[in-house]
């Protein structure tokens, strides 16, 4: 096995499209209660911009930017030409990165209005195939399981676990699909398990345990509290791990993203737990910094600054 397989890691997840716009006014003066059951409204949108996204695209993105090895294993439709171009310029495998014919790739529509307040509508597509990409026979040190397709989280989550590739779980955005048995089936075979404070709530009600008691039949689990930072749950013990200083805070879309990229980095570089909490925040703090999940591009020298100044770390390698 050469050095840079063993570095891999197998990045499973949605690969998606988001198409964001702004309504610069507020939904509830347009939306009234007295009338939703005739609900007809349409809002003038002078902002538009479509990004690249998706859980898997913005992991390996940032996990590249750090200098990993990620292999994305998602599926897309016809229309991501661009998408895959731009992960192989970036210089990302994609030999994992299924295309669908006749299909869509997932996509994500996005209306904000000055509220903050948001519209979505979600199309699976290419996702809905996810299942259909096989892993199998592709080496790497540690892989994640985030939010995509329930079906194909399953099946990537057995074929790691088949393999003997200790994985991250990520239940963001796939928590409805999740119930108690299902939480308990994943978290049996995860490594690691990840969510912020929200998804950690639930899935302690939904297990009918604290995340103490959860994190002891694992190696860790991490919760992510925004601008309160993380806690950590490792070996019987909580340690709460505080954000680095931001300059500004502009867009937090994806920085869950770009946090799991850091927590990746350092476990397969063996770093100690409490130090990739360290990494996953500042790279957190440079993603919330920048519009869109995909547009930061911090260099290695300046992440690694950061992580001098604020944790004390001396991440030379990143240098």
């Amino acid at each position: 096995m050469t050095q840079t397989q063993t570095q891999d890691v197998l990045i499973c997840g949605s690969i998606a499209f988001d198409t964001i716009a702004v309504f610069e006014g507020r939904f509830r003066d347009h939306i009234l209660a007295d009338n939703l059951k005739s609900l007809s409204v349409s809002f003038f949108v002078p902002s538009l911009r479509k990004e690249f996204g998706g859980c898997a695209g913005n992991i390996a993105y940032n996990l590249k930017l750090l200098g990993g090895h990620p292999v994305p294993v998602g599926a897309i439709g016809q229309d991501a030409e661009d998408y895959l171009q731009r992960l192989r310029d970036l210089g990302i495998d994609t030999s994992l990165v299924r295309v669908v014919p006749d299909t869509y790739t997932a996509q994500c529509y996005i209306t904000t209005d000055l509220d903050n307040s948001q519209i979505a509508s979600f199309h699976p597509g290419a996702m809905l195939h996810s299942a259909e990409n096989d892993l199998t026979g592709h080496d790497a040190r540690w892989a994640i399981v985030s939010p995509d397709a329930k079906d194909g989280m399953f099946v990537h989550a057995e074929r790691l676990k088949a393999a003997g590739i200790p994985f991250v779980f990520d239940l963001g955005q796939a928590m409805p699909l999740f119930d108690g048995d299902d939480l308990r089936r994943m978290i049996a075979m995860a490594a690691v398990l990840t969510a912020n404070d929200y998804e950690a709530s639930v899935i302690e009600d939904r297990l009918g345990r604290k995340m103490p008691e959860i994190a002891a039949g694992l190696r860790a689990a991490v919760v992510t509290r925004g601008a309160e930072g993380a806690t950590l749950y490792t070996g019987g013990e909580q340690v709460h791990i505080p954000t680095a200083p931001v300059a500004r805070v502009v867009d937090p879309t994806g920085c869950g993203d770009a946090h799991r990229a850091g927590l990746l980095y350092g476990l397969v570089n063996d770093w100690s737990l409490r130090d990739a909490c360290c990494l996953a925040n500042v790279m957190g703090g440079f993603k919330v910094a920048s519009q869109g999940p995909q547009n930061h591009a911090p260099t290695r020298v300046e992440i690694a600054a950061v992580l001098r100044l604020h944790y004390g770390i001396d991440a030379g390698k990143l240098a």
